[in-house]
């Protein structure tokens, strides 16, 4: 039995934050109820846009992060899982406010990259606008030997971002075509893995054929940190 309780900083959006439940569940090696995780899912949509906070001057979203953070923790969670990662923009003010480890995204996502056996070198990275402005994934993977490619600015604006938009508004089969179309010209210029680094863009790439080449679905990385924490 599990005794570890993690806490899930969710509701950005929320159907991304719902399919994270589900992969945390169907990823842990578990045969029966008691083995599965503990957790507590805070799901509120009612956080400010991200994206606009970084990059239009919109409304902040600390305070209802770190009031999502305070339910966490009163309600005894261990750890924190946040499968936003623009929300992660806002990481150190979160970690600063809380006794309890806050799994970052980026670093689940760079044990996934280990994980699929992709060596050092170039890779495709996409991301909301703020994402891959604020360098989440470049500073933290050039770091580790990783160059990344995005695309570029009017690739983000006529497809990934109304993409993006569209798994939001639950219009996921819609998203793939932009996205794939993406993806694949990230692997045309070059890269040998892409990282879908917002965690809309899995959904959209999982509802259509699967590409050739290896993806890392960040909801997926964050799962598997999670249950590598719960689990040690």
């Amino acid at each position: 039995m599990v005794d570890k309780v993690l806490g899930v900083l969710g509701g950005m959006g929320p159907l991304a934050s719902a399919h994270f439940m589900v992969r945390l569940t169907l990823l842990t090696p578990a045969a029966e109820d008691q083995a599965h995780i503990p957790a507590v899912l805070w799901s509120d949509p009612r956080v400010p846009p991200r994206t606009a906070a970084k990059l239009q001057g919109g409304a902040d979203p600390l305070p209802a992060l770190l009031r999502g953070i305070r339910g966490l923790q009163a309600a005894g969670c261990g750890a924190i899982a946040i499968p936003c990662n623009t929300a992660h923009g806002w990481f150190e003010p979160m970690r600063d406010a809380t006794p309890l480890p806050i799994l970052h995204i980026v670093d689940a996502a760079a044990a996934d990259l280990a994980r699929q056996d992709v060596a050092p070198g170039r890779i495709g990275l996409m991301g909301t606008a703020a994402t891959l402005a604020m360098r989440l994934y470049q500073d933290r993977l050039e770091g580790a030997g990783w160059d990344c490619l995005v695309p570029d600015g009017d690739a983000m604006q006529r497809l990934v971002t109304p993409a993006i938009d569209l798994v939001k508004a639950n219009r996921v089969a819609e998203a793939y075509p932009p996205l794939a179309e993406v993806a694949q010209g990230l692997a045309a210029r070059g890269a040998q893995a892409v990282v879908l680094g917002c965690t809309e863009i899995p959904l959209g790439i999982a509802a259509g054929p699967t590409l050739p080449f290896p993806v890392i679905d960040t909801i997926d990385a964050l799962a598997r940190a999670s249950i590598a924490w719960a689990l040690d």
